[in-house]
């Protein structure tokens, strides 16, 4: 970060894949549009069919990725399966911040760790925690986007990630998603009073 450099404030939402982090995420964008904007990550993976480059992701051959890594232009990044890269771009980040607004991130566990490493105060983490490893199970089997191997990965990683639940700043439980939406809008307006 140059000297100088508008430094703002950073929200970063984790949660094993089917948690909800992402509705919830878009619940809180929705509900302070002027206040907070979305990082949007890059990966290397395929598009699904409802994406859109640089909404949802932005989509990086494997060798522009890597050339990015050695260019260090991630503030992180990680190799989340076999082959699967995905990161938060510097210039996003700035991107956002020159818009005077709060960085949000919908990220997995890791990558959350290492933002809140190197951010510190000016990030509030929050993990989003499921009910338990069935329902998200059935969440994931429910968007018919993955297949049983795949799930079988994700529910394997999630037992992993559960265990970092206590490193965040906040947890909250999404056994109610409207619940879990407006305990996020009040935790995430408090630390942007702050």
């Amino acid at each position: 970060m140059e000297k100088g450099a508008h430094k703002g404030k950073l929200i970063i939402v984790a949660a094993p894949s089917g948690a909800g982090k992402t509705t919830i995420v878009h619940s809180l964008l929705d509900a302070m549009p002027e206040k907070l904007a979305f990082s949007v990550s890059a990966s290397n993976r395929a598009k699904r069919n409802y994406e859109v480059d640089g909404k949802d992701y932005y989509f990086l051959s494997t060798a522009v990725f890597k050339e990015k890594v050695k260019n260090e232009e991630f503030i992180e990044w990680e190799e989340v399966y076999e082959d699967n890269f995905y990161g938060t771009l510097r210039s996003e980040i700035e991107r956002i911040w020159q818009q005077n607004k709060t960085v949000i991130f919908d990220v997995d566990v890791q990558g959350a760790m290492n933002i809140k490493q190197q951010f510190k105060e000016q990030a509030l983490s929050i993990f989003i925690k499921p009910p338990n490893i069935d329902t998200l199970k059935k969440r994931l089997e429910k968007r018919e986007t993955e297949t049983p191997t795949s799930i079988e990965r994700r529910i394997k990683k999630a037992a992993t990630e559960l265990k970092y639940a206590n490193q965040f700043d906040e947890c909250i439980l999404n056994d109610n998603l409207e619940e879990a939406k407006s305990k996020a809008y009040h935790i995430v307006n408090l630390f942007l009073a702050s």
